[in-house]
């Protein structure tokens, strides 16, 4: 048998390992505090074990001070599988420790921390996101270990913190802390991609959430004259701000799907709780998705002339805070990785891979904004932040396949 014909056997051959891994992870909420839990550090430990007793050894870790979760600190962890042949660049694979919160428990068919197992399928709160991924990445590592093959490329497998809310003490701290990668080296991000693997996320629109305040005067409703409603004001907002997608940003980009800017307001928060009092103070948000010809900053000058009109008519006061604001660099189509990817997807799946941007945001961003190529990619079917969240088998199985397809070209 080739090398490769070896490793490929090797992880057709590991589906219970894929199952107790992806067990072991999800019976471990990591939930960032912002949602209520305790973050990451319980998981990041009973992987580091995981790995300890399967050889993987040479750790580094980067972690990120915090004092709202125990202990303190977010991790964020590299493992090194050395390659052959350094001066080709190594292959860094990066996948987030955390995951969003269950949801709707009523929603669930079973318990969302613990591992079902249907077939070849696998059930659980963050087993596809952004369990699918690491686990992929980890027995695509092992089977170079275990099989005793050195892969061409150096594999380093980049667990990072805070990704599903906005990465400060995730990938953002480690560009900061450490300087890890290279220009040369071929930089995934198994976070997300179609249900045939066939694309590779090479850019993303540029991402702002706003949390808009309306401040009025409240009343009786029966007498609204004496007030001055700030739900009121805040709906006709919303749908101003909202027709800015037609009005004030028409670009279309066909790399993008939806292919333009999107501005849509989303989390509503409580006002009064009665029915016959209009409310004194309305708070709501925004999710704008924008291309990347549109600065975020001219979106911003937008809604603040909005803003103004609506509280001339209305007789009452807004504020706008960010949420979260993020401006995305792209990856060139013809770059190295997108190529070496590419070629790796056909050969495992049999697929020609195609690059195209998306609405999402993702850790990408960061490392692209820093100057380094970066591509998101798995075969998935993009069942993340959903009840009944599922993965299949065999696309941990054909992604690591992958992985290690891209660890063996030269």
């Amino acid at each position: 048998m080739s090398d490769k014909d070896k490793i490929f056997a090797y992880l057709d051959a590991a589906t219970e390992g894929y199952v107790e891994l992806e067990s072991l992870l999800t019976a471990i909420p990591a939930i960032a505090p912002e949602a209520g839990g305790e973050g990451e550090a319980r998981k990041a430990e009973a992987l580091l074990a995981w790995l300890a007793k399967r050889g993987i050894a040479r750790i580094e870790r980067y972690d990120s001070p915090d004092p709202r979760v125990p202990g303190g600190r977010r991790p964020n962890i590299v493992a090194t599988i050395p390659g052959k042949r350094d001066e080709l660049g190594r292959l860094w694979i990066m996948s987030h420790l955390d995951v969003v919160p269950e949801g709707e428990r009523s929603m669930w068919r079973s318990d969302p921390f613990t591992v079902v197992r249907d077939g070849g399928r696998l059930r659980g709160r963050g087993v596809e996101d952004n369990q699918q991924g690491l686990v992929a990445s980890v027995f695509a590592a092992l089977a170079f270990l275990d099989s005793g093959i050195a892969p061409e490329r150096t594999i380093k497998l980049l667990f990072v913190a805070d990704e599903e809310v906005g990465s400060a003490h995730g990938i953002q701290h480690v560009l900061k802390a450490a300087k890890l990668f290279r220009p040369e080296d071929l930089i995934l991000v198994p976070d997300g991609g179609s249900k045939d693997g066939s694309e590779i996320e090479v850019a993303e629109k540029n991402i702002c959430w706003l949390k808009v305040v309306t401040t009025g005067k409240q009343c009786h409703a029966s007498t609204p004259d004496e007030g001055a409603n700030a739900f009121l004001a805040a709906c006709d907002l919303a749908l101003r701000v909202h027709a800015l997608e037609k009005s004030a940003f028409p670009a279309r980009d066909p790399l993008f799907q939806p292919d333009r800017t999107t501005i849509q307001p989303t989390k509503k928060e409580p006002n009064v709780p009665n029915v016959n009092t209009i409310p004194g103070e309305d708070v709501f948000h925004f999710d704008m998705r924008i291309l990347p010809c549109y600065p975020v900053a001219s979106v911003l000058a937008e809604v603040a002339k909005a803003m103004r009109a609506v509280e001339g008519e209305y007789g009452v006061k807004m504020e706008y805070e960010i949420v979260q604001s993020n401006e995305s660099k792209a990856t060139s189509a013809e770059a190295p990785v997108v190529g070496a990817l590419a070629a790796a997807v056909e050969e495992v799946y049999g697929v020609k891979a195609r690059a195209i941007g998306i609405g999402g945001g993702s850790v990408a961003a960061y490392l692209r904004n820093a100057g380094f190529d970066c591509v998101v990619w798995a075969r998935m079917e993009d069942t993340a932040h959903q009840p009944n969240e599922s993965v299949r088998l065999e696309d941990i199985a054909g992604d690591a396949k992958v992985f290690a397809s891209l660890a063996m070209r030269a």
